[in-house]
């Protein structure tokens, strides 16, 4: 029969263990949850030392320790209200607010010189003489340009040819 291989502390963790038991009882509500948290936190110190891993100042080590540790267990011990049916509601504007971002990421994914036209209607310019002046092409290429851009639009938010733009932004009806 072998005796049991009997582990020594080293001096500095040895130092720091009523440390750390005091300071885990600050933290904790009750003395039982207060030495787990202790034990814990020496335990980590513990195995640093054993990995060969150096610690410059082994007291603020372990108090560091010893507050991550407290500060997860707290993560993981908030209670929280179950959700009930009435509380899962979006706000009004929610659904108007995402046709906005895929209509700007649909956007984005035209070709530029449809992407820069478009980009200047949404500022309000919508006079094709005014916009073919502001880029440097002919008021026919802008429309047609336009008109390209719009059906492919369509096509991307899965809308039929002959529907306008603004059906994105219709309510919704309230079943």
């Amino acid at each position: 029969m072998s005796l049991p291989h009997i582990i020594t502390l080293p001096d500095e963790l040895t130092q720091i263990l009523p440390l750390l038991n005091h300071r885990a009882r600050n933290l904790c509500d009750n003395p039982t949850d207060a030495a787990d948290l202790a034990q814990e936190a020496a335990l980590k110190v513990w195995q640093r030392y054993q990995s060969g891993g150096e610690i410059a100042d082994p007291r603020a080590y372990a108090m560091t320790t010893l507050r991550n540790l407290a500060r997860a267990a707290w993560r993981a011990h908030r209670e929280t209200d179950e959700l009930a049916e009435d509380m899962v509601t979006a706000p009004p504007d929610a659904p108007r607010l995402i046709a906005c971002a895929e209509l700007r990421e649909a956007i984005d994914r035209l070709p530029e010189d449809q992407a820069i036209l478009l980009r200047l209607v949404m500022t309000g310019e919508t006079s094709p003489r005014i916009l073919a002046k502001r880029t440097g092409v002919r008021a026919g290429t802008v429309m047609s340009r336009l008109a390209r851009a719009r059906a492919r639009l369509r096509q991307e938010m899965g809308m039929s040819e002959t529907c306008s733009v603004t059906t994105l932004f219709e309510e919704m009806p309230v079943v």
